[in-house]
């Protein structure tokens, strides 16, 4: 059973949503402002969140940030059709997804069960590391059964969605791959909207992996066509 909690200041929409989510598969936790929501992350093993953004106190990005210093289970904006600033702003903060109001019962299942799918894959960190399944480019290195990054030797910490961009990337270095083809091979879906999501988890994950992100030195973007993990395997050290 996964733990999913759902925050909003309006209590029908909670409400709804837990219905959407009920069935056994889901135990949800509620919070009805930001404080609440962080304060559950803490005490609870939450593998979801559903978070609003307009919300009294500490609003949605707010929490989704302070969330992310505690936890790398994927969060689910939930968001106002005019409120797409808002969206960009929450995914540069460390959210995962969104989800525009009225909500779709079937797309909200369907996007959860998505982003579960990948921290059941790639959020948990085994105790030990194989030996194979290892990348490394330069001083990143990714482990894919250990589901962890380390960067000059230093351990880095991903949400699953930049595991699984970071992945595809070292797998294939000095390879292009344009956002359409990131985003689907990533997130699982077509790519409408890909070009901003991929450029603003690029843009958080050069934050993690690189000393000057504005002067990349591993993910490097190829104008007009995409982006590429720069092939330094032979680099001389």
């Amino acid at each position: 059973m996964y733990n999913v909690l759902v925050c909003d200041d309006d209590r029908d929409i909670v409400a709804a949503l837990k219905i959407y989510l009920s069935g056994g598969e889901y135990r949800v936790f509620e919070a009805y402002n930001g404080a609440e929501a962080v304060e559950a992350v803490r005490r609870n093993d939450i593998h979801l969140v559903l978070m609003d953004i307009m919300m009294p106190g500490l609003d949605g990005i707010a929490a989704t940030a302070a969330i992310r210093r505690e936890s790398n289970a994927p969060i689910i904006l939930l968001t106002a059709k005019s409120e797409s600033s808002d969206k960009v702003l929450g995914l540069n903060v460390g959210a995962d997804d969104y989800i525009t109001k009225p909500f779709d019962p079937v797309e909200v299942l369907a996007r959860v069960k998505s982003q579960l799918r990948r921290y059941t894959l790639l959020g948990a960190k085994p105790e030990t590391a194989p030996e194979r399944g290892i990348y490394t480019v330069g001083g990143v290195t990714l482990n894919e059964d250990a589901k962890s990054v380390t960067v000059d030797g230093e351990s880095v910490s991903l949400t699953p969605l930049e595991f699984n961009i970071l992945q595809l990337l070292i797998r294939s270095p000095g390879r292009i791959y344009s956002s359409s083809q990131i985003y689907e091979l990533v997130w699982n879906e077509n790519s409408l909207g890909a070009e901003t999501s991929v450029a603003v988890h690029i843009r958080h994950l050069r934050q993690k992996i690189e000393i000057n992100p504005s002067e990349p030195r591993y993910l490097k973007v190829v104008w007009g066509l995409g982006y590429k993990m720069e092939d330094l395997r032979h680099e001389k050290e």
